[in-house]
């Protein structure tokens, strides 16, 4: 009873408030305060280099495509992004079923039954959202171009990662930040991944797709070749015909990861550029995101598996191959300090 009696005290100081705001209107008080408010219909300009997070857009001064943009990739759709066109609601009829899997969920992290509840039923709220997502995983596709990790991803496997990098620097978001995306095993709950184009990496004199996707210019300088459909998707999406997607540094990279020696082509330095800013805008927009990578005991960058227990500890960036001990990616050519680096540098600004 009593609060049905606060309730009904609280509407009526909204209904007396109101009606003085109304007459102050009338009066001409408070006339100048509307000039900056949105008019009905009014477009809300965008950029075209914010990424999606509870609804909420963020800037990284970075080429950002989103789902829902045309040549964006939804990974909410329940059908095939390639192939034969079929109307969803027939696909029953169809012989060849042209659905997919679902490949991404809510997060599955411990929540109160409020919080739990909350989430199932109207999502995340961004401070929610910033307690609970503390590490950023990086991955190589070996799919060599956004297009066809897409087309594995969610066409095929029935898995889902929040952002892909094209060699240009274009970073593809296929979900709101709230979406638990299937990438990286334990890490889902916690974590946002990349997927970058790259051919990833290979034991010694075993790269065969090296000889496929890459090749040496007139001049000596190393190229890498794009597959016809990819091609034709750049020219279609009128892109400039002349720009040649180039690695980083023109040979082979060789490391050392899981105690295995591997060779792998750096990425190209427009994706260095753009995952730089994107790493500083995530752990801007999530604090818990520490702008470091897994370190040895001597300060090194680790290049094995962190054991449980550290891993459970570490917020930050990291690889797939931190993570699981069948993972190399993003592979011994992959800078890590000129990311981390580059992205501290431009937090501080």
């Amino acid at each position: 009873m009593t609060n049905v009696l606060l309730s009904i005290r609280n509407s009526a100081v909204d209904r007396r408030t109101l009606l003085g705001t109304g007459l102050l209107l009338l009066l001409g008080f408070g006339a100048s305060a509307s000039a900056d408010e949105p008019k009905v219909g009014e477009k809300l300009p965008r950029r075209g280099d914010e990424i999606v997070v509870c609804g909420q857009l963020f800037h990284t001064t970075a080429p950002v495509v989103l789902w829902t943009d045309p040549g964006g990739y939804d990974a909410y759709r329940v059908d095939r992004r390639f192939g034969p066109v079929v109307n969803v609601r027939e696909k029953a009829k169809v012989k060849e079923r042209n659905e997919v899997t679902i490949g991404f969920g809510v997060r599955q992290v411990p929540l109160t039954p409020e919080q739990t509840e909350q989430v199932r039923g109207g999502g995340w709220d961004l401070t929610s959202l910033q307690n609970v997502v503390d590490q950023f995983v990086i991955h190589y596709d070996v799919a060599g171009t956004s297009q066809s990790c897409f087309q594995v991803l969610h066409d095929k496997r029935g898995l889902s990662v929040q952002f892909m990098l094209d060699l240009d620097g274009t970073i593809y978001q296929t979900l709101d930040l709230k979406e638990g995306a299937w990438h990286a095993t334990k890490a889902n709950g916690r974590s946002i991944g990349i997927e970058i184009a790259n051919m990833g990496a290979y034991p010694i004199g075993g790269a065969k797709t090296f000889d496929e996707w890459y090749r040496r210019d007139s001049d000596g300088q190393v190229q890498i070749i794009l597959p016809d459909n990819e091609l034709k998707a750049q020219h279609k999406r009128g892109e400039n015909p002349t720009w040649v997607p180039r690695p980083s540094r023109t040979e082979p990279v060789v490391g050392t990861i899981h105690g295995q020696k591997l060779q792998q082509y750096d990425l190209t330095p427009e994706q260095y550029d753009s995952l730089t800013k994107l790493t500083a805008t995530l752990c801007t927009v999530f604090p818990k995101i520490k702008c470091e990578y897994p370190r040895d005991q001597a300060g090194a960058l680790l290049t094995k598996t962190l054991p449980n227990a550290e891993y459970d500890r570490f917020q930050g960036v990291l690889g797939h191959y931190h993570i699981q001990t069948n993972k190399t990616d993003p592979g011994p050519a992959f800078q890590w300090d000129k990311v981390i680096d580059g992205a501290r540098a431009l937090m501080a600004k």
